[in-house]
């Protein structure tokens, strides 16, 4: 089962990724001419409250490139390197991640949540002996909603599945944004097979959350998967509905389905505004083979 969960992972990063945006806006600028009087005129509390403001509100890319940059003025900054690597991880970015995280581990700037965000970056990577000894460094006092969806998530991998079904009801307790937990929550579900729960808890996703594409991509997956390949019942662009009638076919294709791959992959360059590529060039091959 431990293939099936990683090409869905890969699925949902990959052919979701053009269509994952955040909200972004223009934040003020404080800027002081030298950096020796920008470092000592700078206000700590202030400084953490906009890095928390790009993890959370900005753009994945546009919190990236805040962080390299304020990093060229500050490169010792653990706070600046911290969000670097959370940015990162946030992009999907993950190798790049683990790099900044191993940094910050090795010199011993990590804090708690660093060695969270560090395992679960590890464990996005499918290093998972890596990721148990970091998870392992996480103080046992230490706890959050992310923490347990580490844990939630080691356990699917050992496919402990009450471990891991104790762990994802804590962690969408915990988390102030169940869609996540409950997105991934689906993911294990349907590694298993269970995939009336799985659909369930990406429905449950999209009711916290209608804008999360990861949910509709699973939700269309799910049903690829039991042969049923038709668009989730949820609010869908045409671009959406393109990226995942694109994705049906490809299962389908897998499947052994012809057919149905073909006319999957016809209408999703039908639907797509403007002209999509990977499904063209996917069913050039399906017909000149």
């Amino acid at each position: 089962m431990r293939p099936i969960l990683r090409r869905l992972a890969l699925a949902t990063l990959l052919l979701g990724a053009p269509l994952l945006a955040g909200c972004t806006g223009d934040l003020p600028r404080t800027d002081v001419d030298g950096d020796a009087e920008r470092r000592d005129n700078r206000n700590p509390l202030d400084e953490a409250s906009i890095n928390e403001i790009m993890l959370t509100v900005a753009g994945a890319d546009e919190a990236v490139a805040y962080f390299r940059d304020a990093l060229t003025s500050d490169p010792d900054s653990p706070s600046l390197r911290r969000g670097l690597a959370r940015s990162l991880a946030k992009a999907g970015r993950y190798a790049e991640a683990r790099t900044v995280f191993r940094d910050l581990v090795e010199t011993g700037q990590a804090a708690p949540r660093d060695h969270v965000e560090y395992a679960l970056t590890l464990a996005r990577l499918d290093l998972w002996d890596e990721a148990e000894i970091e998870a392992q460094k996480v103080p046992a006092d230490y706890q959050s909603d992310r923490r347990t969806m580490l844990t939630a998530l080691m356990a699917d991998h050992r496919q402990d599945w009450a471990a891991a079904d104790a762990a994802w009801e804590r962690a969408r307790a915990l988390s102030p944004q169940p869609a996540a937990v409950l997105n991934n929550w689906g993911v294990s579900k349907m590694a298993r097979g269970e995939f009336a729960e799985a659909e369930r808890m990406f429905e449950q996703a999209l009711i916290y959350d209608p804008s999360m594409f990861s949910a509709k991509n699973n939700l269309a997956i799910a049903n690829g998967l039991q042969r049923r390949y038709r668009l989730p019942v949820t609010t869908l662009t045409d671009q959406e509905k393109a990226v995942l009638l694109h994705n049906l076919g490809v299962i389908a294709l897998r499947q052994g389905d012809r057919e149905m791959a073909e006319s999957l992959l016809q209408q999703s360059l039908d639907t797509h505004p403007a002209f999509y590529e990977p499904a063209a060039e996917k069913l050039s091959a399906l017909r000149g083979s």
